[in-house]
């Protein structure tokens, strides 16, 4: 049933109080909110990826590649060694692999075309960070609690007449709710580093054409991706005020 905004939206005027802020500033200084760091990290992750090619390929000729992050999440476990954290990290390697397949040869030349192929390689691990540059605030969690009143009835048949019972309102249900909304951690990407080792599977040679030349349909890559990232959190902080 759809709502009708005439009878249930508050329209009237609302009364606003000025809130003080959780910490207090001194004279020359100013409570700002920025990105604070919380660590930087550095991660090495080995990824081993098995790449098929639908033209017979000759020869690479150029590896173009990509990190992308598609996500970068703290989560702090209870501890009783202070604050730490596990970083989540998922995302892909881009990679564009420009090659050359042949179309024709003969004894001494082989003539060929460049073509294309590019791929997402996934990677998806769990960094341990065991300290931090400046400690993470919150995260603060909701409350919900629940009271009653005590409500007296007449008991029915059978119970003494001078007796009641005495309980809460089944009909009624009453709550007092906190809701928090925490600044959430999040990542920024500095530096990627990649170390590669390709190599064909099924190389074969070819029928016409120099001895030493073959074609391949299967490359199985060895990667050793570095990372290096900012994990920052949006925090209250004192600065001077000029």
């Amino acid at each position: 049933m759809p709502i009708k905004f005439d009878d249930s939206a508050n329209v009237n005027e609302c009364e606003g109080t000025i809130v003080t802020p959780g910490n207090l500033t001194p004279a020359g200084e100013r409570i700002v909110k920025v990105p604070v760091l919380l660590q930087e990290v550095s991660v090495q992750i080995p990824l081993r990826a098995k790449i098929k090619f639908c033209d017979p390929v000759l020869e690479i000729k150029r590896i173009k590649k990509r990190v992308k992050v598609t996500q970068c999440r703290l989560i702090q476990p209870r501890s009783t060694r202070g604050p730490r954290g596990k970083l989540f990290l998922s995302g892909f390697v881009r990679k564009n692999i420009q090659y050359a397949t042949p179309w024709d040869a003969d004894k001494d030349e082989v003539f060929s075309r460049l073509r294309s192929l590019t791929v997402d390689i996934p990677f998806d691990c769990v960094v341990d960070i065991d300290e931090f540059l400046t400690p993470p605030v919150g995260p603060f969690f909701n409350v919900r609690r629940e009271f009653d009143f005590l409500v007296n009835k007449p008991l029915p048949s059978g119970f003494p007449e001078k007796d009641e019972l005495m309980s809460t309102d089944l009909s009624q249900f009453h709550q007092q709710s906190t809701e928090f909304f925490n600044e959430i951690v999040f990542c920024e990407l500095v530096r990627s580093e990649i170390t590669e080792w390709d190599e064909a599977t099924n190389r074969k040679p070819l029928k016409k054409g120099p001895f030493e030349e073959g074609t391949f349909t299967e490359l199985v890559e060895k990667m050793v991706l570095d990372l290096t990232l900012k994990v920052l959190q949006n925090q209250q902080v004192r600065v001077k005020a000029h």
